[in-house]
C-alpha cells in the first residue's frame, strides 16, 4: 500500500526540503490563516519546485497533516521524575510554554480553527494529540505502579485534563497560560486523580 501523501520520512536532501517546506507552511499559517495556504505559495516561500509539493503532499490537508506529524515528532520528550504529580507538572510547563510562545501558539490556533471545518484537517489533529497523550501517559501508569493513583486509572484522561484548563482559558478567553495557571490544573488533576475521579468503570 503506497503512503498517504506527506507521511513518507526521507532522509538527505529529501530531508532538507521536507523541513524547508513545513517551515514554510507554517509562516503562513502563522501569518495569514489556514484559508489562505497554497501549495504553490508554499513551494515559492521554499523555494522549491511546485511539482515537487504537488507530488509529495497532493493537498493543503494532506501538507497540514504533515505539518503536525512533525510537531509531535520533535515536541519535547516526557520527562520522568519518580513522582507522578511532578510529572504532571512537567507536562503542564510543556504545554504552557507550547501555548505561550509567539509562533507556536499562533501555529496550533490557525491549525485549531482549520480542524473545525475541514475534516482532514481535524483528523490530523486528532492523531497529532494522540501521539502527545500516548508520549506522557506512562507518566501516569508509573504512578498506579507506584501506589500513588488507584489501580483501573484512566491515563490518557489524567493527561488530558492537566492540559483541558490551559486550552480552554487560551482559545475562550484569549488568555495565555502562565507558569502559575500550568501549576493549578496540573494539581488539580493530580488531585483528581488521587481521589479515583479518572478510575475506568466497567
Amino acid at each position: 500500500m503506497s503512503a498517504e501523501p506527506g507521511t513518507v520520512r526521507p532522509g538527505g536532501r529529501t530531508a532538507r526540503v521536507r523541513a524547508a517546506v513545513l517551515r514554510a507552511a507554517g509562516d503562513v499559517l502563522v501569518e495569514e490563516g489556514f484559508d489562505r495556504l497554497d501549495l504553490a505559495d508554499v513551494a515559492r516561500r521554499a523555494e522549491v519546485g511546485k511539482t515537487t509539493v504537488y507530488r509529495r503532499w497532493g493537498s493543503v490537508t494532506g501538507l497540514v497533516g504533515d505539518l503536525l506529524a512533525d510537531m509531535a515528532e520533535t515536541s519535547s520528550p516526557r520527562e520522568e521524575t519518580g513522582a507522578a504529580l511532578s510529572d504532571l507538572l512537567a507536562n503542564a510547563g510543556l504545554v504552557q510554554r507550547t501555548l505561550a510562545d509567539v509562533r507556536q501558539g499562533a501555529l496550533f490556533r490557525a491549525v485549531i480553527a482549520a480542524a473545525a471545518c475541514d475534516a482532514r484537517t481535524a483528523e490530523a489533529l486528532r492523531r497529532f494529540y494522540e501521539v502527545r497523550v500516548a508520549e506522557w501517559a506512562p507518566c501516569v501508569e508509573q504512578g498506579v505502579a507506584r501506589g500513588e493513583l488507584p489501580v483501573g486509572t484512566d491515563a490518557g484522561a489524567v493527561v488530558r485534563a492537566v492540559s483541558a484548563p490551559l486550552y480552554y482559558e487560551w482559545l475562550t478567553a484569549g488568555v495565555v497560560p502562565d507558569g502559575p495557571a500550568a501549576e493549578r490544573a496540573a494539581r488539580a488533576a493530580h488531585a483528581a486523580a488521587v481521589a479515583g475521579v479518572y478510575v475506568r468503570t466497567p
